[in-house]
């Protein structure tokens, strides 16, 4: 069986979804559309911005949503999956493609998304740290007894699991993990603490514009960052959509559950080759590639 996977902030690169563009006239439709939708030309920033452009939120997300989405698109019948999931903003990405969202309601939501966990992140200083070689459940039990705000927040694989949160616990839970043997605990520079209840500002503000978005029934079943299980209904699929802003990123479980359910191999639908990596460390034997046209 299949497994398309797409990738989240962080997998953007200058010059990203140019050849796609060139080479399809549908492409070209997309992201003219959304250049309209977003009200500001993204694809000027995609194609010729330097990478200092890209890495603003506003920008990454809807960047990353739309190579994977218009790549999705004009993969056409090629485009068989018996599976999908996404890595955190991936998942919208994961949503249009299995016919959940429609390309305008999906962009519309990524963009509002990435403006509410922008606005969250001028609340209070704040960021994400990586931890390698320690098991999940210690890292847990360091961040819960570490004072302030922190939390575990993307089991990406086993030994690698990103903490978030107030900068100053980040900063504490970084000496007490690295204390209790992690092999490296560093903070990552990003723009505030993704997936952590410091999120939840933009949660109530991203929530009423999920509710009143149509949600389709999918194509086939997705794994959603908060449940990691097969999900088909479109009512559950909303509901874990809203709460994934301030829930962790659970990729290793849902990676496992897919190969539990008959995964033989992933495909990786975006830029980058982040996810495929991760899936190689999660199960060493499973077959993986990235989409192309």
């Amino acid at each position: 069986m299949k497994a398309y996977v797409f990738p989240g902030q962080g997998a953007q690169f200058s010059g990203m979804g140019l050849d796609l563009y060139e080479k399809s006239p549908e492409a070209q439709e997309l992201f003219n559309q959304a250049n309209e939708i977003l009200g500001f030309s993204i694809t000027d920033i995609m194609f010729e911005g330097s990478a200092e452009d890209l890495k603003e939120t506003k920008v990454t997300q809807p960047a990353v949503f739309l190579h994977s989405v218009i790549l999705s698109k004009v993969l056409g019948d090629s485009f068989k999956p018996d599976m999908v999931a996404g890595h955190s903003l991936g998942e919208f990405s994961a949503l249009v493609a299995n016919g959940v969202l429609s390309f305008e309601e999906g962009l519309k939501l990524v963009s509002q998304r990435a403006q509410a966990m922008q606005k969250a992140c001028e609340l209070e200083p704040s960021t994400m740290a990586a931890v390698l070689g320690l098991e999940d459940e210690l890292v847990e039990s360091v961040c819960s007894e570490t004072e302030g705000i922190v939390v575990a927040a993307n089991y990406n694989c086993p030994g690698q699991l990103v903490i978030s949160g107030a900068y100053d616990a980040v900063e504490r839970a970084c000496e007490n993990l690295k204390e209790r043997g992690a092999r490296r605990a560093m903070i990552l520079p990003v723009g505030g603490a993704f997936h952590s209840p410091l999120m939840e500002p933009a949660r109530k503000d991203l929530a009423a514009a999920i509710e009143n978005s149509t949600f389709n029934n999918p194509i086939c079943p997705v794994y959603q960052n908060v449940s990691t299980f097969a999900v088909n209904d479109p009512a559950e699929i909303k509901k874990n959509l809203v709460f994934q802003l301030t829930a962790p990123v659970k990729w290793t479980q849902s990676v496992q559950n897919m190969i539990k359910d008959g995964a033989s191999e992933f495909i990786e639908v975006g830029p980058g080759k982040v996810l495929q990596g991760l899936v190689k460390k999660i199960d060493r034997g499973m077959e993986t590639s990235s989409a192309s046209i």
